[in-house]
Parts: C-alpha cells; sequence; structure tokens
C-alpha cells in the first residue's frame, strides 16, 4: 500500500521545500531502495506465511515476479489513471534492479557460508 500511496498520489499541490539540495537521479534511487526492500521482506512475508514449508528457490521466484510485475503495473497505472504523474521505462529498471538486489541479499544471508537458515 505504501509504495502504491506514493506512486500514485499526486504531491504537486503541496508546498513541499525541497531546499537547494540537487540530488540527480534521486528518483530512481528511491525506486532502487523501495523493490529492494519490498523484494528483501516479502520473501520473510511468503516464508511466514507458508509456515517455511515452501523452499527458498520458489520463494525467490515468486517474489522476484511478484515484483517486477507490480512495478511495470504502477508505471501503467501512472500512465493511465494519472495526469500528473509520468511513466518512466527508467522506472521500471530502478525497480527491478532493486528486485534484484533485494533478492541476492536474501540469497547471501541464507547461502551456506551464512548461519541463517530458512526452515525453523
Amino acid at each position: 500500500m505504501f509504495i502504491t500511496t506514493l506512486s500514485l498520489f499526486s504531491f504537486s499541490d503541496m508546498d513541499l521545500d525541497t531546499g537547494k539540495l540537487n540530488i540527480p537521479y534521486a528518483d530512481k534511487m528511491t525506486h532502487f531502495v523501495f523493490y529492494m526492500v519490498f523484494t528483501f521482506l516479502g520473501c520473510f512475508f511468503v516464508r511466514e506465511r507458508t509456515r517455511g514449508h515452501l523452499k527458498l528457490g520458489k520463494t525467490i521466484v515468486y517474489v522476484l515476479l511478484s515484483a517486477i510485475g507490480y512495478g511495470i503495473l504502477i508505471e501503467v497505472l501512472q500512465y493511465t489513471l494519472t495526469d500528473d504523474r509520468m511513466a518512466e521505462l527508467g522506472d521500471v529498471f530502478a525497480n527491478s534492479l532493486g528486485a534484484f538486489v533485494g533478492i541476492g541479499l536474501v540469497q547471501w544471508l541464507f547461502s551456506k557460508k551464512r548461519p541463517l537458515k530458512w526452515k525453523f
């Protein structure tokens, strides 16, 4: 809900003082971080909902495909439903890259070199 609200809500009516700080590609970095966290936490959510019965590999595939599909859906909704939000292919790439990095973090945490276990 958080990502959906931020993606579809218009902030143009608000008087947000951004100051003089201008960070190039800050919006792409935000997309990257949101989707990295989305997939990282998504894996744990799926683990808890399935009570640990779904293998790590299947969980990763489901969460990764869901995150990428969701990112594409949000961009399509921005294009079709909003007047002041822009759908950008760069956002889809940033979302997807963040999703892959989030999945990579999960794989790294639960690799054989790390002490964390996927099952209870």
